[in-house]
């Protein structure tokens, strides 16, 4: 039929052109719903524990605040726990000087992560991490516990370490003090404030949190 384009004529330009931007759309959108996706994977383990008690962000330990931390295990034995060890530095450290440490971290990555820097550091037969909620771990096999905890949290774990912890067990808080005990050692400035409280002081303890802690409702 005359005029009618035949199998082998071109396609208009416009065809073209729009043929190309489906197939850009297409590849943007997969784009960003994969970029959706792994945010998703990210964030979620850091929102998770604010469904479930108190949210815990990680915001990583400073070089001094790593050192002061280390001050106060100086001259102890026994074991290191690091509560919420966030990439894992405290745990890689304790280890380095010959500490038999551990670490609980509710988000995978992070843990993952601490793995992967205590085999390339050379330290992962003495330094272990555990994806788990710290308020469905037992903490009573540890001597040296440390915490970068938050000002929400600090009454409820200091009743739960005190109930767990043996009488010769020190509890190494950074950043945020706890609210009844006092401190048996301070070192450091700032952010980079460090406290020490030794359990061998429990009845101090119980006496002072008798006397400072208001009575809550049932």
């Amino acid at each position: 039929m005359p005029g009618a384009p035949t199998a082998e004529s071109p396609l208009p330009a416009g065809s073209e052109d729009g043929s190309r931007r489906r197939h850009w759309g297409l590849w943007i959108t997969a784009g960003i719903g994969g970029t959706l996706v792994a945010l998703y994977a990210v964030v979620t383990p850091f929102v998770a524990p604010a469904l479930r008690r108190v949210c815990l962000p990680f915001v990583p330990a400073t070089s001094a605040q790593i050192e002061n931390v280390l001050k106060m295990l100086e001259g102890r034995r026994g074991s290191v726990v690091d509560i919420g060890s966030g990439d894992g530095r405290i745990v890689i450290a304790a280890a380095k000087r010959g500490f038999e440490a551990v670490g609980y971290e509710l988000n995978p990555w992070l843990v993952w992560y601490s793995r992967y820097r205590a085999w390339r550091d050379g330290v992962h037969h003495n330094a272990k991490f555990y994806i788990s909620d710290l308020w469905k771990v037992s903490f009573s096999r540890y001597t040296n516990v440390v915490v970068f905890g938050v000002p929400q949290m600090m009454p409820e774990l200091e009743k739960k370490l005190k109930e767990e912890l043996e009488c010769n067990a020190r509890i190494i808080a950074c950043r945020f003090p706890f609210p009844c005990w006092i401190p048996d050692h301070t070192t450091g400035e700032g952010i980079d404030t460090v406290w020490a409280y030794d359990l061998k002081h429990s009845g101090g303890f119980e006496a002072r949190s008798l006397k400072t802690t208001p009575e809550r409702e049932s």
